[in-house]
């Protein structure tokens, strides 16, 4: 058996590589590098997917949520409430910007924003909130857009782990991931569900104003040439990341729903008291960006350690909290504040999964947790 992979992005490739190679030879052939006929295409295909007005391509995950709070026209002071257990990239624009980040507590079923310590911490300084939809299911849009709508203030979905995933609304209707709240945000990094082979973002919005100055902001503040209207950065999606994206978009159902498999599969064998599954909120559906366990009762590091042993990759998402970290700690965050992300950085272990996950390779995995529950 080949060696095993948290992500498989050869294997991938392998199976695209008449079409992407060609994608990017004809980019090439072109010399249209920058703003190219491939870049406006993936913007349409991936606006018609999302079904979203507006998609504005980028150059990376951290520069769509940067672009989208400075097109807000969000000041200095401004409170932005975010979750503690997630990737720093959200809370360090929030700080770059010298805005205020404000951290929360999670769901302990999803892992997902808590939608009550979220309302309870909001002030007259609160101006947006940036829930991640961790792993690969959306966060409670429904209640967090209530909250949002009772309070006049900003959503900005960071959707870079969920994006293909539908949330379903109490009325039936159902939306994309990123394209319920005022702006989504999404990062096309190589080890996302669709990814490019370098960096790459998109953000997404429905309204006409907006995505006009989310234009204007990514591409140097310009209304037109050499007109600058906005303090605005240089943030492009190039056109042979463009061009590989289309091809990989039109695979993304596909390698959502083998994810899924693979999901499933870990949760029928890892059915024990000492181990809990990921579970799916009952509103969304999950993309398994990652594969999450919770430890019960046995140490996750000495089952971390056992692993590598054996070659069996695993990682751990996210070992410290972000109000641990030395540029985002405040004296009015306590650990007390944070009962489920206290726990989860200290029970979590992702295990490998991938478009190109097999029975077999599982099986290792699955075999080595198991070794390591008997000792």
């Amino acid at each position: 058996m080949s060696k095993l992979h948290m992500v498989d992005l050869i294997g991938q490739y392998n199976k695209i590589q008449r079409e992407i190679d060609e994608a990017v030879i004809n980019v090439i052939r072109s010399s249209a590098y920058i703003n190219g006929p491939e870049v406006k295409a993936f913007q349409r295909e991936l606006e018609e997917y999302l079904g979203v007005k507006h998609v504005i391509p980028c150059a990376n995950g951290t520069d769509a949520l940067q672009v989208s709070m400075m097109a807000l026209g969000l000041q200095p002071g401004d409170e932005v409430i975010t979750a503690s257990f997630t990737y720093v990239a959200t809370a360090e624009v929030i700080a770059l910007l010298k805005l205020t980040p404000v951290l929360v507590d999670v769901d302990p079923v999803t892992f997902n924003i808590d939608v009550d310590a979220l309302e309870a911490a909001i002030t007259p300084r609160t101006k947006a909130i940036v829930p991640v939809h961790l792993f690969g299911q959306c966060a409670n849009m429904e209640k967090i857009m209530e909250v949002a709508q009772k309070h006049d203030l900003y959503v900005i979905e960071d959707t870079a782990q969920a994006i293909g995933a539908d949330y379903t609304f109490s009325d039936g209707t159902t939306k994309k991931a990123g394209t319920i709240g005022t702006i989504g945000c999404t990062s096309f990094f190589p080890s996302k569900n669709l990814g490019c082979f370098g960096d790459g973002g998109a953000i997404f919005c429905n309204d006409d104003e907006l995505a006009t100055k989310i234009r204007q902001v990514a591409n140097h503040g310009q209304s037109k040439q050499y007109v600058h209207d906005e303090v605005g950065v240089n943030s492009r999606l190039d056109s042979i990341q463009a061009a590989i994206l289309r091809i990989k978009l039109r695979h993304l159902d596909e390698y959502n729903a083998a994810r899924n498999q693979a999901a499933m599969y870990y949760n029928e064998q890892l059915d024990c008291e000492e181990i809990i599954v990921p579970e799916t909120s009952s509103n969304s559906t999950h993309v398994f960006h990652q594969y999450t366990l919770r430890c019960k009762g046995v140490n996750r590091d000495e089952l971390k350690a056992y692993l590598n042993e054996r070659e069996i990759p695993c990682m751990i998402y996210y070992p410290i909290p972000l109000h641990h970290q030395k540029a985002y700690k405040q004296e009015r965050f306590t650990d007390e504040d944070y009962p489920v992300t206290m726990e989860l950085c200290n029970t979590v272990i992702s295990l490998p999964i991938h478009t190109e996950m097999t029975k077999e390779g599982q099986d290792v995995v699955i075999n080595g947790i198991k070794e390591f529950l008997k000792r």
